[in-house]
């Protein structure tokens, strides 16, 4: 198959996630409204979205082994693109179980399918021996700041939820149709029986692969925690109204698209420990600012700083994961599923801690997390086993 288009239709298959979510993301304000919920409500409704994920991520990788990505890929995508709809309905007829389901299905789709999507992105990636998972997330967060800048315009003239959320899930099915017939059958299939599950041992107890795990979930948490409450934040926390916290959230998503498409040449030039350790340093000066400084101005230009600090993170971490020894499949699914913990407990546990000591003082959760990621950043300096050799620096 053409390698071409295949790295085009998983450019595709990321941008379609990024924009459904910050979709639905720049309306929290709106859907919170709708549903009369608190904080701590919220908190749970964005529980449906970290289960869902969880779930999808945790038989991601057992299915991958045994069908290949293709059929993950598929299965992943369209459930994500066809949730969307399904949000808007329960904003729009105020129920709060219609908007949770809608959630969980969009999470169980990401999940189950971004870890496929990244096992192929790593195929790619030694087919041409450049970096291409970066730039893959890059479309996810160039999809976030599309859906960020139309949730935007849509908020700001009151354009109803539900009628925003359903139009993004029809123009979302063809693409990802398209894009599906792309994504070559066989990969990331691997034996069966005994020998894989002896070949899976090694991999559990690779304690290098597990400090990365600890990256993931700190900068996918540094991340998460943006697309679920940044909104909230700047509305509550800084008294912006709706329309300005959907403004300083597609601010963010921008930042992280800057930061994934020229984070190449940092990779390249500094390789992936140095780039790791300063995004998260960056990430949590950005943070620290939104969290301690009582000043929109401050707040808005800092958030371009966590912005820019947790966009390589996800990506640069599972590659790295990939190349760290043999059976990358297993690698890349236990280092995402870290990532997913992150999704899983965040929403619900900063939500529980924004109702009770503001959402901007729940922040320090992440902050504490991303100095740990800072100070477990060197082990990606080590060299992994000599069963394979890395081919991104």
């Amino acid at each position: 198959m053409n390698t071409a288009r295949r790295r085009l239709a998983l450019f595709a298959l990321f941008f379609l996630p990024g924009l459904g979510i910050s979709s639905w993301v720049t309306r929290t304000p709106d859907i919170r409204d709708l549903l009369g919920a608190s904080t701590a409500q919220m908190g749970l409704v964005l529980f449906g979205l970290s289960a869902g994920s969880m779930l999808g991520i945790l038989g991601s990788g057992r299915v991958v082994s045994r069908f290949g990505t293709r059929p993950v890929v598929a299965a992943g995508i369209l459930t994500t693109v066809l949730s969307i709809p399904v949000i808007g309905a329960g904003a729009g007829l105020h129920q709060t179980a219609l908007v949770t389901a809608g959630l969980f299905l969009f999470g169980f789709g990401m999940g189950s399918g971004e870890v496929a999507m990244n096992i192929e992105g790593a195929d790619v990636e030694r087919i041409t021996e450049k970096a291409v998972l970066p730039t893959m997330h890059g479309f996810f967060s160039l999809g976030t700041v599309v859906g960020a800048a139309i949730g935007m315009v849509l908020t700001a003239v009151a354009f109803p939820v539900l009628w925003h959320l359903v139009l993004i899930g029809l123009i979302s099915v063809p693409v990802a149709l398209a894009a599906i017939r792309h994504v070559p059958y066989g990969v990331g299939l691997t034996p069966t029986g005994s020998a894989h599950e002896a070949g899976q041992e090694p991999v559990r107890r690779d304690k290098r692969l597990w400090l990365i795990g600890v990256i993931v979930l700190a900068m996918a948490l540094a991340e998460g925690a943006a697309n679920d409450w940044l909104p909230l934040i700047m509305v509550d926390g800084h008294d912006l109204d709706a329309a300005w916290g959907s403004a300083v959230y597609t601010a963010f998503a921008a930042a992280m698209t800057i930061g994934r498409f020229g984070g190449g040449w940092f990779l390249n030039r500094f390789g992936r420990a140095t780039v790791l350790g300063a995004s998260a340093v960056l990430g949590g000066i950005g943070l620290l600012l939104v969290i301690a400084v009582d000043n929109q101005l401050v707040a808005g230009a800092a958030v371009l700083l966590w912005g820019v600090g947790a966009a390589l993170g996800f990506p640069v971490a599972l590659s790295a994961a990939g190349d760290s020894g043999p059976n990358p499949t297993a690698r890349v699914s236990l280092v995402a599923t870290a990532g997913y913990v992150a999704f899983l407990v965040g929403p619900p546990a900063l939500g529980f801690l924004g109702e009770h000591y503001g959402l901007r003082n729940a922040m320090i959760v992440v902050l504490a997390l991303l100095a740990l990621a800072a100070a477990c950043a060197p082990a990606l300096n080590r060299r992994p086993t000599p069963d394979k050799e890395p081919a991104i620096p």
